[in-house]
């Protein structure tokens, strides 16, 4: 039985509990902990969990009956509650963005690795059919290389989005929407062609005065042989976002789409069905997604920790995340194309550089403690 506790009983926490409420033989949560006990408290009833409340992690360090620790806070304190529970020995998932900087991350691979503990990053999306059904094909080969990819990471959040005490702020929120919503489709970004060689960006805030971060970004990512652009917002109505791959036989796309184009003798295109059918035919053939969403990735971990495995989304893949969007808002910042990897001496590369560079759009003047109604979790990639 793995013991969990859950850091951070704010919104996204009871997408977590659910997870772990579907495995009662498996797993049990023992440990609750919000620097405001009363959310911990309501979440313990709301849920009936046989836990313990405390207001501050370090009060369950020395704690040996914790096996997984589940960092659901805001994310300037990501890497330090990692580091700390992986350094008093317990396994770690941290939701996403993974850290506030790439010196972040790097301190809590380190951490990792001197504990000998797992450490996972939140990237749910993986595990929904319609993206593990893309990157299966992208795999393939079927509808040949990759010539254009573009990802649109629509999103739409209220004006009082960013009244939430945490929320708009570069010290507290690490950034706008590239950090915090466009990173789902950066991680499945990178999942299916890695980094980019080049970026150029340009950010922008257009209707979040209450907010110092971007709600609005554009990019263009450089790869061998192939361009990418990559949209992050929260102004778009209905939300509507997709990855779509421009292949040189085949569109590919989640919502899944497919539509192959074959030359007639004047280059004018003429539709390949063939290829289409044979496309759709192997999707159909893919083997299926059994949890879903945080349920499936939750599940992943606990499989790791009981099997002794590696986790599906390690570090790493959560530090690379990071890096294509320190790259972004580099970018953005300076005007100018940045080239990755990014190196250690770079001013973006630690949370203090990123915030003497980044643009101020708006200063915030509003702080709620808390925000009430319920809270969405982006598209589920089915039609």
């Amino acid at each position: 039985m793995i013991r969990v506790a859950i850091v951070g009983t704010g919104n996204i926490s009871h997408a977590h509990v659910h997870a772990y409420l579907q495995f009662p033989d498996r797993c049990k949560i023992v440990a609750l902990v919000d620097i405001v006990p009363a959310k911990a408290q309501a979440m313990k009833e709301k849920y009936g969990l046989d836990a313990q409340v405390y207001d501050d992690h370090e009060k369950i360090l020395p704690l040996t009956d914790i096996d997984l620790v589940d960092v659901c806070t805001p994310p300037y304190v990501h890497a330090s509650i990692s580091i700390n529970c992986l350094k008093s020995g317990k396994n770690v998932v941290c939701e996403k963005p993974m850290a506030a900087s790439l010196e972040e991350c790097d301190a809590m691979l380190r951490a990792r690795d001197e504990s000998g503990k797992k450490l996972s990053i939140i990237a749910q999306n993986r595990f929904r059919q319609p993206i593990a059904d893309l990157k299966a094909l992208l795999d393939s080969g079927i509808a040949g290389p990759v010539r254009s990819a573009q990802v649109d990471s629509f999103w739409w959040r209220g004006h009082c989005y960013y009244d939430l005490w945490w929320r708009g702020t570069w010290e507290k929120e690490g950034g706008g929407c590239t950090l915090n919503h466009a990173v789902h489709h950066i991680d499945m970004l990178c999942w299916m062609m890695g980094l980019p060689q080049k970026v150029t960006s340009i950010l922008a805030n257009v209707a979040h005065d209450n907010a110092e971060v971007e709600d609005l970004s554009a990019s263009i990512l450089q790869y061998p042989g192939a361009l990418a652009q990559l949209t992050a917002s929260v102004v778009h109505h209905a939300e509507e976002q997709q990855l779509v791959f421009q292949c040189e036989k085949a569109k590919i796309a989640a919502p899944f789409a497919c539509y192959a184009s074959t030359s007639m003798g004047n280059g004018f295109p003429t539709r390949n069905e063939a290829l289409e059918k044979e496309i759709a035919d192997y999707v159909a053939a893919l083997p299926r997604v059994q949890y879903e969403g945080h349920d499936g990735q939750l599940e992943n971990i606990l499989t790791a920790i009981e099997q002794d495995k590696d986790v599906a989304i390690t570090g790493e893949e959560g530090r690379r995340t990071i890096e294509l969007i320190t790259a972004v808002y580099k970018a953005g910042t300076i005007s100018q194309t940045v080239e990755l990897p990014l190196k250690k001496d770079d001013p973006f590369y630690t949370v203090e550089g990123i915030m003497a560079n980044v643009p101020h759009f708006y200063e915030k003047t509003t702080s709620a403690a808390e925000l009430t109604g319920e809270i969405t979790l982006g598209s589920s990639y089915k039609k």
